[in-house]
């Protein structure tokens, strides 16, 4: 199966798409504009769900504003916890879905904002974990297969990229049945690995994530330990440069190789 890989930027948001389908693509980007006006208008007149730590509880008739609004409850977070997570999930509905515009929903869908990950596929679909330059040097992968779609991967570090971690960890990632709820697990469990004994951290954060519905599973890494609890997809070891497989992202060497889309 062909597959095509579109990526494209606007203001804080760093978008990778891919498909079979040009179509799906380009659905799902014109999506993500909508779904960010919407937002970007809603807190011109509600600051607080911009600027809150804590979960607000509000419904209204726009999708991004209640998906957020549900991810950070369950978490308990700030909406804008799960607002990278969010976008991923509704674009992974617009490339789902059967419409005019998009007449043959996609066979392969995977949504990569900012490092959180929405994927429903029927292929299976190689995934890397950057954890940066650890004492484990971590290069592990993850292999999300069809019976494991839809899921949603989120991240939370205090030692790459540019979100703020009050915690400790290398990397927490989560797996959930959205991307909207593994932002804001990894949020909130990555904000809980810390302190002097490791090991602890490390299981008390786990405990954490075993309690947060529509959560399947979680990886942490914080110094030379590591631990994981529910169900987490197949891990297989990755070889080469991490700065080159960063900045690939989604390279030829995790999947048969894509045309990038102009």
């Amino acid at each position: 199966m062909k597959l095509y890989k579109y990526h494209f930027t606007e203001k804080e948001s760093d978008i990778t798409l891919i498909s079979e389908s040009r179509k799906a693509i380009l659905v799902a980007k014109k999506g993500f504009f909508r779904h960010r006006r919407i937002l970007e208008n809603y807190i011109k007149s509600h600051n607080e769900f911009l600027t809150s730590f804590s979960p607000i509880e509000i419904h209204t008739d726009e999708r991004i504003i209640n998906l957020m609004t549900e991810g950070s409850l369950l978490c308990d977070v700030g909406p804008m916890a799960t607002v990278a997570g969010a976008f991923a999930d509704l674009m992974l509905e617009e490339m789902k879905i059967k419409s005019i515009s998009n007449p043959v929903p996609a066979k392969v869908a995977l949504i990569e904002n900012g490092g959180e990950i929405a994927v429903d596929s029927e292929k299976a679909m190689k995934i890397a974990l950057y954890a940066g330059y650890n004492k484990l040097n971590l290069n592990i992968g993850f292999l999300i297969e069809k019976k494991e779609c839809p899921m949603g991967i989120a991240s939370s570090s205090a030692k790459i990229g540019h979100a703020v971690s009050l915690g400790q960890s290398d990397i927490v990632t989560i797996f959930a049945k959205n991307a909207t709820i593994a932002d804001g697990a990894a949020t909130k469990i990555g904000n809980l690995v810390k302190g002097s004994d490791i090991e602890k951290s490390i299981k008390d954060a786990l405990d954490n994530a075993d309690d947060i519905d529509g959560v399947n599973g979680a990886f942490i890494c914080r110094n030379d330990k590591i631990g994981y609890s529910g169900k987490i997809p197949k891990m297989f070891k990755i070889t080469g440069d991490k700065d080159e497989i960063l900045k690939e992202k989604f390279t030829n060497s995790f999947s048969e190789g894509f045309e990038i889309i102009k």
